[in-house]
């Protein structure tokens, strides 16, 4: 039996750490979207994001709730897989032909986002919930 395997780690204050700053700059960057969807519709059909107006309010939502999902560790894995699939679909649409520069957050913190959905740490609310409970055991190996 590891000494390790109940004492917390540096790892969880760094996956918690993370999980604030990533949730932080997707309900940054989601927040405009969410409190102007009409703007950001015809934004979006300028881009020729098909659906604007659904996918306005779909990219507000899951920015924002997925951020917020990242930070306080609530469905994860979820929260990371739909915040990874919209920065595909932010590069596509709105990033794709730019210099290097121009695109680099994208796939930066859609990346961050779907390796924090999948080691979110110790220090969240998944961990209290039945699907996040360790059976009796996991730990003796």
């Amino acid at each position: 039996m590891s000494q390790q395997s109940s004492g917390l780690s540096v790892s969880d204050f760094t996956s918690l750490l993370a999980r604030l700053v990533v949730g932080g700059v997707f309900i940054y960057q989601g927040w405009p979207k969410l409190m102007d969807p009409g703007g950001t519709a015809a934004y979006f059909e300028m881009m020729g994001i098909p659906m604007p107006q659904v996918a306005a309010v779909v990219g507000a939502l899951v920015e924002v709730g997925g951020g917020i999902a990242l930070i306080i560790g609530f469905l994860l894995p979820l929260a990371g897989i739909l915040l990874a699939l919209q920065m595909v679909g932010a590069y596509v649409f709105a990033h794709s032909g730019q210099a290097f520069g121009e695109w680099l957050l994208v796939p930066v913190i859609g990346a961050a986002a779907l390796a924090l959905g999948f080691a979110g740490g110790r220090f969240a609310l998944d961990r209290i919930m039945p699907w996040g409970r360790r059976r009796r055991g996991d730990d003796l190996a």
